[in-house]
């Protein structure tokens, strides 16, 4: 059984330690990645957002999402990632319903996220729970890594 729970300080680590390990493995580790895993609190919770977390049976993060609340009802979905040894078996759809569920929660007005096309995976994912490929609305992106601009839709 795995549950998704909010935000927990004692899981702090295991947000940045499963964000850290899945950026390592296919891509670089960039600064602004180190700076909001480094201090979720300020970065995401201080400004409306929130951070879930998938635990197993024995207590133990096995999975990660953030929602960044960019202001006004906008939200970013982040900081998502699975412990490799668990990849394959749901969790990140339950990490994803769970942050639509938190999502519809606070009323958001938009939902979006960035990611990169060679993550088939998650990106089918996304299009499975109802978000749809937009052009980005600002130039570049924070992350050098991003090519994917999607919105959800599905409300």
């Amino acid at each position: 059984m795995i549950r998704i729970v909010d935000f927990d300080p004692r899981w702090r680590a295991d947000f940045a330690r499963l964000n850290i390990q899945w950026l390592e493995q296919y891509f670089v580790v960039e600064p602004i990645d180190r700076e909001v895993l480094s201090d979720p609190d300020t970065h995401i919770l201080a400004e409306g957002g929130h951070v879930l977390f998938a635990i197993d049976e024995d207590d133990r993060v096995v999975g990660t999402v953030a929602l960044k609340h960019e202001g006004d009802g906008v939200y970013e979905l982040t900081k998502m990632a699975v412990d490799p040894s668990v990849r394959g078996r749901g969790i990140g759809r339950l990490l994803m319903e769970g942050a639509l569920r938190t999502y519809r929660a606070v009323e958001g007005r938009a939902l979006f996220l960035e990611s990169n096309s060679s993550l088939a995976p998650a990106l089918n994912l996304y299009e499975s729970v109802g978000f749809r490929h937009h052009p980005a609305p600002r130039p570049g992106s924070h992350y050098a890594r991003a090519d994917v601009y999607m919105v959800y839709e599905a409300d």
